[in-house]
């Protein structure tokens, strides 16, 4: 299926969010994610399914000043 992950067309196997980020090695990672730009909660992710041409994004934290 193709989608867009952060702004870039992919073509992935994922059905759900949280596959997803398993196929892009975010599986282990705290990140924030967000489906055509609605935040989905953590705990959400599994049942949240992908559909053709869905924008996905994923936000991880960064520490600055």
């Amino acid at each position: 299926m193709n989608i867009r992950v952060n702004g870039i067309e992919c073509e992935v196997k994922a059905s759900d969010l949280d596959a997803l980020l398993a196929e892009l090695d975010y599986a282990d990672q705290t990140v924030a994610t967000a489906l055509n730009r609605n935040f989905v909660r953590k705990k959400d992710r599994a049942e949240t399914k992908l559909s053709e041409g869905d924008e996905v994004e994923i936000l991880t934290p960064r520490q600055g000043g």
